[in-house]
């Protein structure tokens, strides 16, 4: 089928209206017609060539909500009206000892992306910026009836990027969690954090969002260009969530961890990040990275949401603003993400 879409033609050139082509509904596919896409800033680094060259045009777009409209005949998971989400995955091997383990995202063969992989048609995934998308039913999440419809599409990614770490480190009460950076990523990071029981610290380069900040569930608000902030935090966290993808002096940051504290990082910068080992050595430090989540990560991390009210703060926007939104993401001009209205779609 073919359907109406938002696609970069190449990494200088603005995103623009386009038609793309849908495969038919398989067996185990479902047809989702798409109400609801978040603006990630693995968008405008994925479109800008700036993690490897990439097919063009490609349409991006890994926060996704919306309703099936038609199921395959073998579906049994979902059903035609279901208000589902689609994340940063698709499909996966399903054979290598961590899909096995219900670990997806790590696939060991490269699980498949929502957009910019091989299908297994052999045409390339074309992501969220359009009106539907054919998902296999094993890929698409259950989005809970009190979450905000518009405000559900960043969950599925902003949400279980900063959720699984915080899982996995056992975020919680008794546990002093630092976030680097209130942005798309770092607001969801508080509020979870916070939801867990943890005591919270933002540090940020400003106090510029501290109200916001504070509004959010965090405890204490610090501003990463006071050099006080380095000296008067140090040894003090169990668990640090990096969320930007920027340059940083992991050094400062590391030295904030308290014995056997971790700092992870969710924020992907194009970059190498320069590590000093013998920052890791005094207090058994570590330096780990967090990808996404698994399918059933993903769906308990929905699940907590709802449980908790928690909703990501969204600005939402018509297709036709796509391109001065990146541009607002690139100035962190955003409280604290975009969405677009896909009925908006030329």
């Amino acid at each position: 089928m073919l359907v109406k879409a938002y696609a970069a033609p190449s990494a200088t050139e603005p995103l623009v209206p386009v038609t793309i082509e849908r495969r038919a509904v398989g067996p185990k596919d479902v047809l989702i017609e798409i109400a609801y896409a978040g603006v990630c800033h693995s968008d405008i680094h994925t479109v800008r060539g700036e993690w490897g060259g990439i097919t063009y045009p490609q349409v991006v777009g890994h926060e996704i909500v919306g309703v099936v409209t038609e199921v395959g005949s073998e579906v049994t998971l979902h059903a035609v009206g279901d208000r589902v989400g689609v994340g940063c995955m698709v499909n996966s091997c399903r054979e290598c000892k961590n899909c096995l383990a219900g670990m997806e995202n790590y696939c060991l063969n490269g699980n498949t992306q929502t957009y910019t992989s091989v299908d297994r048609d052999g045409t390339i995934t074309q992501g969220g910026y359009s009106s539907h998308i054919v998902v296999v039913e094993d890929f698409v999440l259950k989005v809970p009836e009190s979450i905000p419809y518009e405000a559900a599409a960043p969950l599925l990614c902003a949400g279980i990027t900063t959720y699984s770490p915080l899982a996995h480190w056992n975020a919680g009460p008794g546990k002093n969690v630092a976030v680097i950076g209130l942005g798309g990523l770092g607001h969801m990071a508080v509020k979870i954090a916070h939801a867990m029981g943890a005591e919270v610290t933002v540090l940020s380069q400003s106090l510029r969002k501290k109200d916001d900040g504070l509004a959010m569930g965090a405890d204490h608000y610090y501003a990463t260009s006071d050099p006080a902030t380095f000296a008067e935090l140090a040894n003090s966290f169990d668990l640090i969530v990096n969320t930007v993808s920027a340059d940083l002096d992991l050094a400062s940051y590391l030295r904030l961890l308290t014995l056997d504290g971790t700092l992870v990082n969710v924020g992907a910068p194009p970059e190498p990040l320069p590590i000093q080992v013998f920052t890791l050595f005094n207090n058994r430090r570590s330096f780990a990275g967090s990808s996404i989540g698994s399918i059933a990560e993903t769906q308990q991390m929905l699940d907590f949401c709802a449980e908790k009210g928690i909703a990501p703060e969204v600005e939402v926007i018509s297709a036709e603003a796509i391109n001065e939104a990146y541009e607002r993401v690139l100035a962190s001009d955003v409280r604290y993400r975009f969405v677009i209205d896909i009925a908006t779609l030329a």
